[in-house]
């Protein structure tokens, strides 16, 4: 499937500073005028007030109108989405991820980060993952799929689309989870040598928290012979990595009871012995299926390490300032579990709170403690997530690694 562009929408005088140092997003605000007949998803082209070409996107309804994808004409077709895809795909190949024996799950497509606004596709194994949050996008599918099967030949198994909640809530379009081609073989992905089940037909994104792995490899060297608290801990990814670095016992806690099944089954997979908290005597795992603010309420308990990975807290900018309050109450929890010389790695996935708000939480929280504490590291998300340099809004994760005194 082809969509040609045709319409065209210009911009307010002034407006095309954006589009000229390259930043996708074109809002309602912007636009003058439109030309031709123009539905959600088409392409259309971009130009100024003068009429001169600025992009070529996909037009929505909405803040964002328009999700520049090239800034150079071009005939938008299959051959022009698997250019973009085989781009991907080279970067993933020199980054050692794709084609590697040992890590057979990464972000394959990271919207904006790739070019491809709205669009994230995630390689699992042989499955591709597809998760559309534009209609543009969702209606190239068909072109997507096709490409993949090019790139990937006998390596791609399956093509799932899972979109159904990621689609525009007030468009008439809709999406409906399934497979798109061909049939999984396995759900099994290894991760720098570690095995986990992925569920990404009901699982939480795609399935699995890709951009945490460098941080999961990271806590790893903080691990040995440490006392570890995973909260928000969905498969159980840092979990796995402490315990194969020898963590002296790992709790793992989150308020799903369906993710802390996701943990104890990978905790097997990989060799150690889930157990649950009624279970007599000591462990070197144990689950709690239960909210990390309850945990931390009702326990006494101190550990070398904390991990907190809560899920966004805030997702809109009318949320900021209670997303704030809220990481602050976090941190400020957590610091209180924490053995003097011990390590707190904390992270925030919510886009519209930035790295200095962020920090200026922790901080907080560190006052509130009265401990001293000290930054070892700031923490992004991985290669597999490019953040365009044009594109400041596609640095999302956030984290900071604290020695705590």
């Amino acid at each position: 499937m082809s969509l040609k562009p045709g319409p065209v929408i210009k911009l307010n005088p002034g407006k095309e500073q954006s589009p000229l140092r390259f930043h996708p997003w074109v809002f309602s605000g912007a636009i003058k005028s439109k030309t031709g007949e123009i539905s959600e998803g088409d392409v259309v082209e971009v130009q100024d007030s003068r009429g001169v070409f600025l992009g070529m996107g996909h037009y929505q309804e909405g803040t964002i109108a328009v999700r520049i994808f090239a800034f150079k004409k071009a005939d938008i077709d299959l051959k022009f989405w698997k250019n973009k895809l085989v781009r991907a795909y080279n970067m993933r190949k020199k980054l050692g991820l794709a084609e590697n024996p040992e890590t057979n799950v990464y972000r394959l497509v990271f919207a904006e980060g790739d070019g491809m606004p709205g669009l994230i596709i995630d390689f699992y194994n042989g499955t591709a993952v597809i998760q559309t949050h534009s209609i543009g996008m969702h209606l190239i599918k068909p072109d997507l799929v096709l490409a993949l099967q090019e790139i990937y030949g006998n390596q791609l198994k399956a093509v799932y689309d899972k979109s159904e909640e990621s689609m525009p809530k007030l468009s008439n379009i809709k999406s409906t989870n399934g497979l798109l081609w061909g049939n999984t073989e396995t759900n099994e992905v290894m991760e720098n040598g570690h095995r986990f089940h992925i569920d990404w037909e009901t699982g939480q994104k795609t399935g699995f928290f890709i951009d945490q792995r460098d941080s999961r490899e990271l806590l790893a060297k903080y691990s040995k012979d440490k006392v570890v608290l995973n909260t928000f801990c969905y498969t159980g990814g840092f979990s796995i990595y402490a315990l194969a670095a020898g963590a002296k016992e790992v709790h793992s806690v989150d308020s799903s009871k369906k993710a802390m099944e996701l943990t104890d089954r990978n905790v097997l997979l990989n060799g150690f012995s889930p157990v649950v908290e009624s279970a007599a005597g000591t462990a070197n795992h144990i689950s709690f299926a239960e909210d990390t603010f309850n945990f931390f309420h009702g326990k006494e308990m101190k550990y070398d390490v904390i991990v907190l990975d809560p899920p966004a807290f805030a997702k809109h900018q009318s949320a900021k300032h209670n997303a704030v309050k809220g990481y602050t109450k976090l941190n400020a929890e957590a610091l209180k579990h924490i053995k003097p010389g011990g390590f707190l790695f904390t992270y925030s996935c919510s886009q519209v709170v930035d790295r200095q708000l962020f920090l200026g939480a922790v901080m907080a929280a560190s006052i509130e403690s009265g401990r001293s504490v000290r930054v070892l590291h700031q923490l992004s998300q991985p290669a597999d997530h490019p953040r365009s340099i044009f594109h400041p809004e596609g640095e999302y994760l956030k984290g900071l690694v604290l020695y705590i005194e």
